[in-house]
């Protein structure tokens, strides 16, 4: 049995008389083995780190809301004065949204003078103004008038801010704060006065419906008045509000590995006294499936930027920065993965053949070239 497989040896050995060693020989062993040993380790590197592979297919998922986080800086733009809304093409509104977003008031350097949730604060219960016109007295239930904003004689506005949203449903611009009880008592707006010259950093998220639609950033309450969309800055008696921002960051949905938010800290510098910054944005689903198998639902987008200015002879736009978003039919898929261990032995097998035979005619090409030489010169036709 042994000498059968001894004749089937298919690599057969050559006689020590029928070789002979070379120092050019040695170098290029030498060469060769490290060349095989880079390779090698190359290849193993690619082995064991997890390859992401790419697919594109419809998306047909349904019903689902849009996680949009967001943390952005107006360094001119007072906490009291900014309001966060939100709309989609399907008729809902969210107007001065105000849970799960903070705000945080900054100087001119950026420092942090103040975080809180809300604006205005509760009213101070010091005799104040009733529903009927009298004042508040003992053992009195308080209950503040609306001041024509009431749906009905049983509502009451116990607070500035609740007068001002009383204003709003009616589509009423809110006056001179000054007039209002509720306001005048809450320091309304003095407190505006006091955050004069201030910043603003708000952070926080939304959910939206999976829809087209846009959120913004504004001073004032918003409104609509003749189907209008429009602010109420009657309050706070500016002539031009300076938009300056800066996007420290902005995504939708959860973050997953090798994502990029291209508007991750993007600043803009308003140089006209009004007008609106509009990105338009472009969202892509996306899910991602790492290497254990858990799944990250997830969007990308890519963005455009205008600014819309105030032209000669029409109306001033609303001033804000606008973020309008789309949704792609097109849901992109990252799934992680290893290279099979068959193809890392292939390519082993291959590296190692490769650089052997290549490196044998290299040694067989400079050993025969040596030797022609040489006997050349002993012969004495080498010039």
């Amino acid at each position: 049995m042994f000498s059968k497989l001894r004749k089937l040896d298919a690599h057969p050995k050559i006689n020590e008389d029928f070789y002979s060693t070379t120092l050019s020989g040695g170098v290029i062993t030498i060469v060769s083995s490290v060349v095989m040993l880079l390779l090698f380790l190359s290849e193993l590197r690619l082995y064991l780190r997890a390859t992401a592979e790419t697919k594109l297919v419809v998306d047909t998922s349904r019903g689902e809301t849009l996680r949009i986080n967001f943390d952005v800086t107006f360094p001119s733009l007072a906490c009291s004065m900014l309001s966060v809304d939100a709309m989609d093409i399907s008729g809902e509104q969210h107007l001065d949204i105000r849970h799960d977003i903070i705000k945080k008031r900054i100087d001119s350097h950026g420092n942090v003078i103040e975080s809180r949730q809300d604006g205005i604060g509760a009213p101070k219960i010091e005799k104040p103004l009733q529903r009927h016109g009298g004042r508040l007295e003992h053992n009195e239930t308080y209950c503040g008038s609306c001041y024509g904003a009431e749906v009905s004689d049983e509502d009451c506005c116990n607070s500035c801010e609740e007068v001002r949203e009383a204003y709003r449903k009616k589509g009423w611009g809110l006056g001179n704060p000054e007039l209002i009880d509720q306001c005048k008592r809450e320091g309304f707006f003095q407190q505006i006065k006091d955050e004069e010259g201030e910043g603003c950093n708000i952070y926080g998220f939304l959910e939206v419906n999976k829809v087209a639609g846009n959120f913004h950033f504004a001073p004032g309450k918003s409104f609509h008045q003749s189907n209008v969309h429009v602010q109420d800055l009657l309050a706070f008696q500016k002539d031009s509000y300076n938009i300056s921002h800066k996007i420290n960051k902005l995504s939708f949905g959860e973050y997953f590995p090798g994502a990029v938010n291209p508007l991750d800290g993007v600043q803009w510098m308003q140089e006209v006294p009004n007008g609106m910054y509009q990105y338009f944005i472009k969202v892509v689903p996306t899910v991602y499936t790492d290497i254990s198998g858990h799944t990250i639902q997830s969007n990308q987008f890519s963005v455009t930027e205008h600014f819309r200015g105030a032209a000669y002879g029409q109306s001033r736009s609303i001033p804000g920065v606008f973020f309008f978003y789309d949704l792609s039919p097109i849901k992109v898929t990252f799934t992680e993965g290893h290279v099979s261990f068959l193809h890392f032995l292939t390519n082993v097998c291959a590296i190692v053949g490769g650089v052997f035979t290549v490196s044998g005619i290299v040694d067989s090409f400079i050993y025969h070239g040596q030797k022609a030489i040489k006997k050349k010169m002993e012969i004495g036709k080498f010039s």
